[in-house]
């Protein structure tokens, strides 16, 4: 009896809204309180994750993130991708869905995008031609567009949690994140005005634009040949990255000031990073107990009365996390639910890399899902607009990212062609 009271008031103080790191850490001291289990294995796991030197570089990119997002960067890479792709059918639009999905791959999907990029896009959109529904609808689904895309902190979390290798990891992200650009600029060209054909290719535009942004555009060129060509680790690529970006933007553009602007933009990210451990400690707390209570397998027993091969296991998977996607932010997903499907995916022979890309997939949708996906109440907040006008804007994207989540689920070649070991 008093197990159920404990386990109510947990859920009274769930829906007052206390953060969830806090429920998730009620939960967890009430269930090993109750079960006399040892709890020395939450600081044992604590102590693994801790001292794993890629947990660096969650802080490392970050910041460099919020660097870029806090100087000029945006708008030099705008001119540059509209110089680029500009003269094209719906290419403003294509523009959009590149340069949100370049930041969202350094700063997370913390909404630093949408705010970041919003008020830049959103009135060139218009002017374009674009409708507002189309407008606003972009953006909010271009705010976790670069999930997948290297250096992405949830790819990072991910492969601490998973145990999975994160340099696999960023090289399979990259076709998929692709394909979710690709789908998207196609809708965009199909249901944009087609301004882009009044427009011709500029060659000198191009070429000054090119000068303008040069030390930012080989930025994510050279984090990925500095990893796979062997010459840093990912930790020292983040430490180089964050070295890099301050200097440029510090020294070479002056769109900051180090001691005015930096020490703002660090307590900013750093806030961001203190946050996401936050989580990471209190929900290991958690998932350290539904593991040593044997849930997983308990799971994996009552699915295999019901699930007799692997594609249904990947529907049923999919429900479950776009589920999850709309409940929970990305950071907590990751480290509640990661410790239990890892092993029920195993049994019905997914790919642990392949799984991670649609883990991460499926929670990137999760951002624009009603009733509250995360972006669509950034973009209320940024845009001044009703959240459920929101919902209608958004919502032919959620049906287009559906249809690439099919793709990336039944296709795993996508994901794993990339990587050396499959």
């Amino acid at each position: 009896m008093i197990e159920l009271f404990s386990f109510v008031g947990i859920l009274i103080l769930a829906a007052l809204g206390v953060p969830l790191f806090i429920i998730m850490s009620l939960a967890a001291l009430t269930a090993f309180s109750f079960t006399d289990v040892e709890t020395m294995a939450v600081a044992v796991e604590i102590y693994r994750i801790s001292s794993a030197p890629t947990l660096l570089t969650i802080p490392l990119f970050t910041f460099a993130g919020y660097i870029m997002a806090e100087s000029k960067s945006p708008q030099r890479l705008l001119r540059f991708a509209e110089a680029s792709l500009g003269w094209m059918p719906g290419g403003v639009a294509i523009v959009s869905l590149v340069i949100c999905a370049f930041f969202t791959a350094f700063t997370g999907a913390s909404g630093v995008t949408i705010i970041a990029l919003g008020g830049l896009l959103y009135p060139i959109l218009k002017n374009e031609g674009y409708s507002e529904k189309f407008s606003l609808g972009l953006i909010t689904t271009s705010g976790s567009l670069g999930l997948l895309f290297p250096p992405s902190l949830p790819i990072i979390l991910y492969g601490l949690v998973a145990k999975v290798d994160i340099d696999q990891l960023f090289l399979a992200g990259i076709i998929p994140g692709f394909l979710l650009i690709t789908i998207l600029s196609i809708w965009s060209i199909k249901n944009g005005k087609m301004s882009g054909n009044k427009k011709k290719f500029d060659k000198i535009e191009f070429v000054a634009a090119f000068k303008g942004c040069f030390f930012e555009a080989l930025l994510p060129v050279g984090v990925l040949v500095a990893i796979y060509g062997g010459f840093t680790t990912a930790t020292e690529a983040a430490a180089i990255t964050a070295f890099y970006i301050l200097i440029i933007e510090c020294f070479v553009y002056r769109d900051l000031d180090i001691f005015k602007d930096i020490p703002k933009i660090i307590g900013d990210s750093m806030s961001l990073v203190g946050g996401i451990l936050l989580i990471l400690c209190c929900a290991l707390g958690l998932t350290n107990y539904l593991v040593d209570e044997e849930v997983p397998m308990q799971i994996l027993d009552f699915m295999r009365k019901y699930l007799t091969n692997k594609y249904s296991f990947l529907f049923f998977l999919n429900v479950f996390l776009l589920i999850v996607g709309s409940l929970m932010d990305i950071f907590s997903a990751i480290i509640v639910v990661v410790p239990l499907i890892v092993p029920i995916a195993t049994e019905f022979g997914v790919h642990p890399v392949h799984l991670a890309i649609i883990f991460l997939t499926n929670l990137e949708i999760g951002y624009i899902t009603p009733p509250v996906g995360i972006n669509l109440f950034i973009s209320s907040f940024r845009f001044n607009k009703p959240v459920t006008e929101l919902y209608k804007a958004s919502f032919p994207f959620l049906l287009l990212l559906l249809i690439a989540l099919i793709i990336i689920t039944y296709v795993p070649d996508l994901s794993l062609m990339l990587i050396s070991d499959k």
